[in-house]
């Protein structure tokens, strides 16, 4: 059964994480990320100080970060919408423990609801700790992808609180369950490539091969160091604004997102092929055609990325793109766990769950 409220609330809150993960690359990419040095306000004040005695009060409480405004927005208009989101995840919780004290927990997605409040707790925590251990590369890394897994959770209750009618397929069940299994391993697949692209943004190496393409730095395997540019063990307090990695360490970095693109791209490619069999299922066909044309856009606007040296319009579309194959990809494995299986062997109904 479904609660039409929380139904509604979670489409809403979906389209908020949207916006918010977008407002996080713009907040990036022109790089305000410490356009307040503070948190959760700006200078000690609610909005960014601006007129010329907000602005001496504010540098006489943070005389090492001079006031500049024009940084100071992105980070704040960011801020504003994703405590916007945190409160619409906190009436989501609670409209769904009342329903559940009333009728049962498992008429709704408490579960569900608590563990995406617990997910939002924690990004606030990130967001608090991406500016008062200035940028440090590990948390920026991590708070990206708390954003991408929030507005997949939030994909994913908006799915189960408007899903339709279970349809059935006729195929083998040894088929069933191996296009389950890679569609699994697909969604991995992606997380590791956001963590790269994460990785990347976090350490300023978006621009490491200049405009080369598919070389870089005039070279197909330039001078690279992995170890260094996968150091997860960076020092705690210097300012990460704009990269503490040495030229190696970052071509480093952008090789492998390149190369973690090239591998996705062809898994996800044979995954859309092998599961052929179960597109006579609307869903699952409007599914894997949202993942393909996901991966398309998203490999357009990667090469437009280094080609053009990282435009801020592209940059920020080539985030939400980014998101948008994740969501893609829940969707896929969504409907293919809440397809009714009808084995060709012995056409007995297996149910698998809503």
């Amino acid at each position: 059964m479904k609660n039409k409220l929380v139904a509604k609330l979670a489409i809403i809150a979906t389209l908020f994480a949207s916006v918010v993960v977008m407002l996080g690359a713009w907040t990036r990419l022109v790089d305000a990320g410490l356009g307040c040095p503070d948190w959760p306000g700006c200078y000690g004040f609610l909005t960014v100080p601006n007129s010329p005695e907000e602005i001496a009060i504010a540098e006489a409480r943070f005389p090492e970060a001079p006031v500049e405004v024009e940084k100071g927005w992105p980070e704040m208009i960011h801020r504003y919408f994703a405590s916007t989101l945190g409160v619409i995840i906190i009436g989501i919780a609670l409209i769904n423990y009342q329903i559940g004290r009333r009728q049962g927990f498992d008429f709704v997605p408490f579960k569900h609801s608590l563990g995406l409040l617990a997910l939002v707790i924690c990004q606030g925590l990130f967001g608090m700790w991406t500016v008062t251990l200035k940028l440090w590369p590990q948390v920026v890394s991590a708070h990206l992808l708390g954003g991408f897994a929030t507005l997949s959770l939030l994909f994913l209750l908006a799915l189960r609180s408007n899903a339709p009618p279970i349809q059935t397929v006729r195929v083998h069940q040894d088929t069933y369950a191996s296009a389950k299994a890679i569609a699994i391993m697909g969604l991995g697949l992606v997380v590791i490539q956001i963590f790269l692209g994460a990785w990347t943004a976090s350490n300023y190496a978006a621009l490491a091969c200049g405009s080369d393409f598919p070389d870089c730095q005039s070279s197909m395997w330039p001078e690279m160091d992995f170890v260094g540019g996968f150091n997860f063990f960076q020092t705690i307090g210097p300012n990460y604004l704009g990269g503490l990695f040495d030229n190696e360490s970052r071509v480093a970095i952008q090789v492998a997102h390149r190369i973690g693109a090239v591998a996705l791209t062809v898994y996800l490619c044979w995954m859309l092929w092998r599961l052929k069999d179960l597109m006579t299922i609307q869903s699952i066909k409007f599914a894997s055609l949202f993942v393909g044309g996901s991966l398309l856009v998203q490999l357009l606007l990667g090469v437009s990325n280094v080609l053009w040296l990282v435009p801020l319009p592209i940059a920020i579309a080539h985030n939400a793109v980014g998101a948008v194959l994740m969501i893609a990809m829940v969707n896929l494995n969504y409907q293919l766990y809440r397809t009714r299986l009808e084995d060709t062997n012995s056409f007995a109904p297996q149910a698998l769950g809503a």
